[in-house]
Parts: structure tokens; C-alpha cells; sequence
């Protein structure tokens, strides 16, 4: 497909409107649901009932393919947006010449009702609160006078069957859609006057300085959607302070970081699914790597490879409950003696069969759009050593490893001895002949080696056994895995970079003052960035079974930055760290790419492996940085606080 003629936005069901910025998407979450909504103030992209059932937004991956706006009719461009301190409350302000209006934008989170009855999906101990099935957009005229319109036009199924509007009851404020049978029916409830005009549901006022109006648009036959504005008003202060309560019981430093910190903490809770505890990779599916290119991926499931990141990020700062929650989900997993995957969906499924959707444009007219995630068939090697530094991190914050569980990890490890000699798809699952990764060889090693240790705090026959295969794999890692100029490796045999050997020191594979980490480090900065930025590896030097080019991946620049601060270059650590942390979106957002030259980000959004990243390297140069001030010598061997590996930190 090409692009048609561009020039000015044109209204919602238009297939001639221009696309927004990956990154200029404000993203919204109640831990059962997301959306994403567009600086014009549309939401273009949300599914129902779940993050990866099918769409009824979908206007980012086609621009005629349903949308719900909310905002000024003559205005696209808004004059500032932000979330609400602490929260997942996105607030737009617009300006008019007549008058100036504020939107605040939330899925709604509110108290367990009392009573209620149980939710079959949820096999986690729910929590005080839940996700209300509301989407609550609350407009506030605060100068002036200014026109507010509302245009709602669900398409269902990925945009294949318009909806069919009715009202219900006798007023004006009150509708329903229906799609198909199986298509969840989407009840709206508004201030306005509403009409209909084909698939949307229409409505618009005049609004004076003080005037506040609402919209709520609610499924799952939610009884949660408020019945005038003091309701709505209610309602989203309920959720703010749902929010803010969540992230005031994190252990934040006292830093100018923080704020990303907080961010990216609050991406995270939005990306979770409560649930299941299970954590997704993005909420979006094809958002394309590169611009009409094929590098366009479903990444609305859960990552064994995650788990690691993700528990060190969350102990480290405090969210204990969300890392027993997730821990439990990639737990049960294999319970029953199942083999373990490396991509799970949301509430476990084993099968992600992958299909592409040839009515959609794709984002920028970048087909095709895929649902499903082929990878889960992929062998992966590094998924042993993912899951056993789960577990001793989660044994490290002081949790019980239970009888079943010490059976499941040592087939895990077993399963690592017994492949580790054998190629694999690798971290970055490629769809090109299996390599012999050398970053999968070190993730078996850490496989052994936290199980051999693991084995020795809980008095077990297999860790004597254990730490021989670690030290087998590590010297063959060695032998095979590194040039003549002291660097690691992407695969044996190859003289090609890989940004997956940043973690080599991470995981302790080597000690960070060892001269093959430091040359490693020294030439993945210099031969495998681009300005600064770091590519996963060189496209012409791996068959990765794709075409095209790739930018480059925002999660191994972090990665460079932790790196740098382990190796006592925290100078060029911190360097880094604020150039990236300046490349964040307008939102203090990241997808999963960016293309250095322009700052445009590229790929899923927004990413949650990114945000680990971004976690480990902010409190990587904080602390590097409070050890060099308390003692120069101690920059070379940076001390870490908290979690801590068996030779080091994460």
C-alpha cells in the first residue's frame, strides 16, 4: 500500500489524516485495559475486554479505522499536555482565540466493591482496588468561551464492522453500540446531547468559563459509569488518588532522575494485567520498527526474558507486591512439569499463533500488521537464566522457595545443561537459521550458576553439579566466544557486535574490571552505535531472516549506560544516561526504537522493556556517582545497595 495525498488533519474515518508520532501518544491504564490517545485528543488505539483482544480503536494503525475524539473542533494541536503528577491522568489544555479548555483522560480505578462476586480471571489476590471498565474524559472551560465537541466511531474487530449506535433510555445522554455477537457492546454516557450520524456518535456544546462536562464509555457491563459531572468529578479524583497512593509507596532517591523514575515506574503498573500479574512487552501490535518495513511485531504478551529486569527494578524500588505478582505468573507457567516458553499471553495462554490483518493501512502505511507472536515456538536459550535469576532475586528479597518450586528450577537447569551446546534464535529472536549466540551461552551459565548457589543456601545435593556445568559453559564462552582483541562475540565463529553482551557484567559473568568486559563495553560504543545510540547488532552481519534496516534499540543504549558506570566510566555513564533520558517523548515515554538522527521513535509504545533499562541505568549512575563522591577509588568498582547478585548486582 502507498500513502495517499497528505496535508491538514481531516476528521476522525478518514483514511487521508497523517499519522501522529509514536511518540507523541499519551498512554492510559487501569491493570486490566489500555488506550492510547493522540495530541489531537482522539483515542486511536484500544481493545476490549482485554489489552490483546481485538481492537475498537484502531485509527493509529488506519487512519479510517475508528477513533473517539474529544476536544475543540478547530483545534488539533493542543497547548500543552501532561499527566497529573504521580499518575496515569493524562490532561490536555487547549487553546482558542475565545477561550481556553482542560481535559483530563483516565480509565477508571476505584475500590472493590463490597460483595462483589468473584472474577473467574483473577488467580492473583486481588488487591483494594480494580479497574472500574470505565473510560472517563472530564472537560473544564476554565477562560472564556470555547466549543467542546465529542465523535465516537468504535469500528470492531480490528476495524472490520462498524458499530451500530441506539440510545437507551429516554434522554439524550445515553447510547449504546453493538458490533457482531462475541463483540463487546460499549455503553456512553454524557452531559451532551448526543447523536448519530453512521458509525459516530456526535455531540457538542458551548461552554463558559466554570462549565464542566463529561463523557464515560464503559463495557464489560460495567454499572460504574457516573450519571452526571459531580459523579465524574468523583470518580477521577478516586483514581488520582488511587495512583498517587501506589507510587508514594515506592522508595524513590532524593534526585533530579526521579521524576523518570516515577514514570516509568507508573508505564510499568499500567503494562501490568492485575489479573494474572503477568507484565506485557508494549500495549500496541505493528507499530513498525522501521517506516515501510516489515519489522512489525504483536507485543501485547508477557516475556520470561522480562522477568529478571523486571523483579530487580521493582525490589529495588520498593513494589514488592507487583514482584511477587509477576514472579507467580512466570512460576505457573511450568507448573505441572510443562516446558517453559519464552512468550506467554496475558492470562498464560501457551499458543500465540501469528496472522496478519491485510485490511489495515499499517501505522505510515507500513504493513502488515500482525496479531499473534510466532516466537512463542522459538527455542531461546537465554529463558533458563532469565527465570533462575528470577527466582534467586526473589530468594534474595527474602521469599520462600516452596518444594514444587525447587523441582521446577531444577529442570530448568537441567534443561539449560542439556542444551546449552546447541544453536538457538537468541535474545533478539531472529527468523534466520539458529546461531550459537554467545549471549544464550552466558544466560545458561547464569542458569547454572544461580541455581549452583541457590542449591548451597538451601543445602541441596545438585550444587557441586551445577557449579561444574557453570564452569564448563563459562570457559567455553571463552574459548569460543571471544576475538583476538579480548571482545565478546555475537555468535562463535563471528567477528560481529552484539548489544546483548552489555549484560555479560550485569549478570557477573565476568567481574567489571576484567579487560575483556572493559573491551567488550569499549567496542560496542564505538563500532555498534550510531551517534552515541546503540543497534542491537549490524543487520548486514546477521541473517536475521528479515529485510530492511533497524534503529537503534533505546533499551541497549541503557544497557551502555549501566555498563559504563559498572566498568568506572561513570563520566561517559551519565554522559549517555541524559542524552537518553532527553530522547524520552514529550510524555516521558519510550517505544522501543529510535532513529538517532532524528529522534523519532520507532517500534511498540510504549516499550516496557525500555523502561526496565531506564530504571537499572538511572539508579546504576546514582549510585556509582554517590560512591565516587564518597571515594574516588571506589568509581572502578561502584558499590550497589540493595538486591545483589552472587558475585554482584544487576
Amino acid at each position: 500500500m502507498t500513502p495517499p495525498a497528505g496535508g491538514a488533519f481531516t476528521p476522525a474515518g478518514s483514511t487521508t489524516a497523517p499519522f501522529p508520532p509514536i511518540a507523541s501518544y499519551g498512554f492510559l491504564a487501569d491493570r486490566e485495559v489500555n488506550a492510547l490517545v493522540a495530541p489531537s485528543g482522539a483515542v486511536e488505539w484500544m481493545c476490549l475486554p482485554r489489552p490483546d483482544s481485538p481492537s475498537v480503536f484502531t485509527a493509529i494503525l488506519d487512519r479510517g479505522a475508528g477513533s473517539f475524539r474529544m476536544g475543540p473542533p478547530d483545534r488539533q494541536v493542543p497547548a500543552s499536555r501532561r499527566y497529573v503528577p504521580g499518575t496515569n491522568v493524562l490532561e490536555t489544555t487547549w487553546q482558542t482565540e475565545s477561550g481556553w479548555l482542560v481535559i483530563q483522560d483516565a480509565l477508571l480505578v476505584g475500590p472493590w466493591p463490597e460483595g462483589d462476586r468473584r472474577d473467574e480471571r483473577y488467580v492473583r489476590p486481588p488487591s483494594n482496588h480494580r479497574a472500574q471498565h470505565v473510560l472517563l474524559r472530564l472537560a473544564e472551560c476554565v477562560n472564556g468561551q470555547i466549543e467542546l465537541d465529542l465523535d465516537c466511531q468504535p469500528v470492531y474487530d480490528y476495524g472490520r464492522r462498524d458499530a451500530v449506535w441506539s440510545f437507551a433510555g429516554e434522554g439524550y445522554g445515553r447510547a449504546v453500540a453493538r458490533g457482531a455477537e462475541g463483540d463487546p457492546e460499549l455503553h456512553l454516557a454524557t452531559d451532551m446531547r448526543l447523536g448519530f450520524e453512521g458509525r459516530a456518535a456526535l455531540a457538542f456544546r458551548i461552554m463558559k468559563e466554570g462549565d464542566r462536562a463529561f463523557a464515560a464509555l464503559s463495557w464489560d457491563g460495567s454499572d460504574l459509569v457516573p450519571s452526571d459531572v459531580v459523579g465524574a468529578l468523583e470518580q477521577m479524583e478516586v483514581t488520582l488518588d488511587y495512583w498517587r497512593d501506589w507510587i508514594d509507596r515506592a522508595t524513590f532517591p532524593d534526585h533530579p532522575w526521579t521524576t523518570h523514575l516515577q514514570r516509568s515506574a507508573l508505564a510499568l503498573k499500567g503494562l501490568t494485567y492485575s489479573p494474572t500479574g503477568a507484565l506485557m512487552a508494549a500495549p500496541t501490535t505493528s507499530l513498525p520498527e522501521t517506516i515501510r518495513g516489515e519489522r512489525n511485531w504483536d507485543y501485547r504478551y508477557s516475556w520470561v526474558r522480562d522477568s529478571t529486569f523486571a523483579l530487580w527494578s521493582l525490589y529495588t524500588l520498593g513494589f514488592v507486591n507487583e514482584a511477587k505478582s509477576f514472579f507467580n505468573f512466570i512460576r505457573d507457567r511450568a507448573d505441572g512439569g510443562r516446558a517453559l516458553q519464552v512468550v506467554y499471553g496475558i492470562g498464560g495462554e501457551d499458543e500465540l499463533d501469528e496472522s496478519t490483518l491485510d485490511h489495515l493501512t499499517g501505522y505510515e502505511w507500513s504493513p502488515p500488521v500482525r496479531i499473534g507472536n510466532d516466537a512463542y515456538r522459538q527455542e531461546q536459550h537465554d529463558v533458563w537464566g532469565a527465570l533462575l535469576d528470577s527466582v534467586y532475586l526473589h530468594h534474595k528479597a527474602g521469599e520462600f522457595v516452596s518444594g514444587d518450586m525447587w523441582r521446577f528450577l531444577s529442570a530448568q537447569v537441567e534443561a539449560a545443561i542439556d542444551n546449552w551446546r546447541e544453536p538457538d534464535r537468541g535474545i533478539w529472536e531472529i527468523r534466520g537459521e539458529p546461531l550459537h549466540f554467545t549471549s544464550s551461552k552466558i544466560m545458561c551459565w547464569v542458569a547454572c550458576d544461580r541455581g549452583a548457589v541457590l542449591a548451597h543456601e538451601m543445602s541441596k545435593s545438585e550444587g557441586q553439579r551445577w557449579r561444574e556445568a557453570a564452569e564448563e559453559i563459562h570457559a567455553d564462552v571463552l574459548k569460543h566466544g571471544v576475538d583476538d582483541r579480548g571482545v565478546l562475540t555475537q555468535s562463535y565463529g563471528s567477528a560481529a557486535l552484539d548489544a546483548s553482551l552489555l549484560l555479560a557484567p550485569l549478570f557477573r559473568f565476568l567481574p567489571p574490571d576484567d579487560d575483556r568486559i572493559r573491551a567488550t563495553v569499549h567496542a560496542i560504543a564505538d563500532e555498534l552505535t550510531v551517534d552515541g545510540m546503540v543497534l542491537r547488532y549490524r543487520v548486514k552481519e546477521t541473517d536475521d531472516g528479515l529485510p530492511g534496516e533497524d534503529a537503534t534499540f533505546a533499551a541497549c543504549s541503557f544497557w551502555l549506560v549501566s555498563a559504563f558506570a559498572e566498568i568506572g566510566e561513570v563520566g561517559r555513564a551519565q554522559a549517555l544516561l541524559e542524552r537518553m533520558l532527553a530522547s524520552s517523548s514529550p510524555l516521558g515515554l519510550f517505544a522501543e526504537e529510535i532513529d538517532p538522527g532524528s529522534g523519532r521513535h520507532l517500534g511498540n509504545f510504549p516499550q516496557g522493556f525500555t523502561h526496565l533499562a531506564l530504571i537499572n541505568a538511572v539508579m546504576h549512575v546514582i549510585r556509582a556517582t554517590a560512591a565516587l563522591h564518597r571515594s574516588p577509588s571506589a568509581a572502578t568498582h561502584p558499590a550497589r545497595e540493595g538486591l545483589s547478585h552472587p558475585q554482584g548486582s544487576l
